[in-house]
């Protein structure tokens, strides 16, 4: 272990970092300090005003935490994996791969929604380091990894998510209670704390859970972030022949079109649960910036209806693109109906832009958008080149399925005041229960008669 102090006569970059560092209380000049192990790694995470550079290179759990000491911290009430507790730290980390064999949460046995690789400490950076799960391992609910203290930024972390169950079916079965399947989940990135900024970072899930969300800070900023999921035709799982799903004769908790709690063939889910979810807990102006949100169960579901902003991100073969809550802004979006809804929206004084990409599927689609609430501005707009081909109606009165379920019929709401611009050659289908709103649409426009439901009508 090398300790490196920085130069008497520094050049004019370094000059200003120490005098940066000199403003904080409790480090006049930041050690740089070279480590090569995760056990150099776990001490300097719990010390305060260093810059710490690690060796690149895979580095094993393992042999840090084996099953019998992951046994013995359970006995001990330690169940975080690694917890980064000291403050104006800066970790650079880049080409640092942590492999993570899920076996060892297992032997862990934490208690539920405890997270894995936690920074409580504040006004940290941390930046490059690659984090894989490996294995079946599973985890009673948490996340790789928790934001729990306040200025805190992640930059170009990639991490790779596993260690949920039941894995490859989606929300079918129940995400928390009731349940059909009691799920145990295992998420990626869970912000608690104040200010967090992640920047070009990555999320691969392969569990069922959220890839980055939000439960509480405010002020937030997500910018150039990828969030990836897997998704799973619902007549391949229908083809099991054993397994959960199987034993629990496919029976869901949303009933499907015609009124049955059943597994329903020509349809497709996310394996995981949303890209991006902001919680009602979240506070103050949340950010979101050129971040994509890929095979997801919602790409963008954000519900805290406290100046939620999202501007030039993209959601790609999700069930739903994006779900919006009251007084979100949504600017310069684009995503697709190929599996389900461009956009759900609820609340009030939400304004939204969105890009409808032409892409489709053979998958059940059965609205573009669905609209409830009062004072909405919405603007959907084609992508360029060839249009959508196989109509499918943007529904305005009409609330959200159950569970955002695409196999679940699609309920009236009230719509006030909505300012509706439709810019599509798709059908726009006005509820009976849609009050007041204005209407400019390229495709034919149809005022719903009492007693027939549209969403049960398309395809």
């Amino acid at each position: 272990m090398n300790h490196v102090r920085l130069p008497s006569r520094p050049s004019t970059a370094l000059r200003l970092a120490t005098i940066l560092v000199a403003a904080w209380p409790l480090a006049a000049v930041a050690d740089v300090v070279q480590i090569s192990s995760l056990k150099e790694l776990a001490d300097y995470a719990g010390r305060s005003g260093n810059v710490v550079v690690m060796k690149p290179g895979v580095y094993r759990l393992t042999d840090v935490v084996s099953i019998a000491e992951a046994r013995r911290r359970h006995d001990r009430n330690e169940f975080q994996l690694l917890t980064f507790s000291g403050d104006r730290n800066e970790f650079r980390l880049d080409g640092v791969v942590i492999e993570e064999d899920t076996v060892i949460r297992k032997a862990l046995a934490p208690p539920i929604h405890t997270n894995e690789f936690v920074i409580s400490g504040s006004h940290n950076t941390l930046s490059g380091l690659t984090i894989v799960d490996l294995g079946d391992g599973i985890s009673n609910g948490g996340a790789a990894v928790s934001v729990d203290g306040a200025d805190n930024t992640l930059r170009s972390w990639t991490i790779t998510v596993r260690g949920s169950f039941p894995y490859g079916y989606g929300d079918l079965f129940g995400k928390g209670g009731p349940n059909i399947i009691n799920p145990l989940k295992k998420s990626g990135v869970h912000v608690v704390g104040d200010r967090t900024r992640l920047i070009d970072c990555k999320v691969f899930m392969r569990s069922f859970g959220h890839g980055i969300y939000v439960q509480g800070g405010s002020d937030h900023q997500f910018e150039g972030c990828y969030v990836e999921g897997v998704m799973r035709p619902t007549a391949e799982m229908l083809a099991e022949t054993s397994g959960p799903a199987f034993k629990a004769e496919f029976r869901t908790l949303a009933k499907n079109r015609r009124g049955e709690a059943r597994v329903t063939p020509g349809y497709i889910k996310s394996l995981s649960e949303d890209g991006f979810r902001m919680y009602e807990q979240a506070a103050g102006e949340i950010t979101i910036r050129n971040c994509t949100a890929r095979n997801m169960r919602h790409g963008f579901e954000l519900r805290p209806e406290r100046g939620v902003r999202v501007e030039n991100c993209t959601a790609v073969g999700c069930e739903v693109a994006f779900w919006v809550g009251g007084r979100t802004v949504v600017k310069g979006c684009r995503g697709d109906a190929q599996y389900g809804p461009l956009l759900l929206i609820e609340g009030d004084d939400a304004k939204v832009d969105l890009e409808l990409s032409a892409v489709e599927s053979d998958m059940n689609v059965h609205a573009l958008a669905a609209i409830q609430g009062a004072r909405h501005e919405v603007t959907i707009r084609p992508a360029s080149g060839p249009p959508r081909k196989r109509p499918v109606p943007i529904l305005l009165g009409f609330g959200t399925p159950m569970m955002g379920e695409g196999m679940a019929p699609i309920p009236p709401r009230p719509a006030r005041d909505v300012l509706l611009r439709n810019e599509t050659t798709m059908p726009v289908v006005v509820g009976l229960d849609a009050r007041d709103c204005r209407i400019s649409s390229k495709g034919p426009v149809e005022h719903e008669a009492k007693g027939v439901a549209p969403a049960d009508r398309a395809r």
